[in-house]
């Protein structure tokens, strides 16, 4: 192998590297806004409320996760937001 080929190895593996870092640190807000936007459902499904899902809404959610989705309901439900 020649020091290019080595070279690009090396940039190859850190760069995965990081990717998998990076996927590693997003993950629990993936989750957390899937879950989330699971109880947002499950609320306008079973009780009926509707909540306007948008950019800002699922960034709570994502970031509170299932306290974040209440809360959401919440400020919907007296309408001080998320009002569809």
């Amino acid at each position: 192998m020649t020091g290019l080929e080595l070279l690009i190895l090396v940039l190859v593996l850190v760069l995965v590297l990081a990717a998998a870092r990076i996927v590693r640190a997003i993950s629990p807000f993936i989750v957390n806004a899937v879950v989330g936007l699971l109880v947002l459902y499950l609320a306008q499904a079973l009780f009926g409320f509707a909540v306007a899902v948008t950019p800002v809404t699922i960034a709570i959610v994502a970031i509170g996760g299932v306290p974040g989705s209440l809360l959401v309901l919440a400020l919907s439900f007296f309408g001080v937001g998320f009002v569809p």
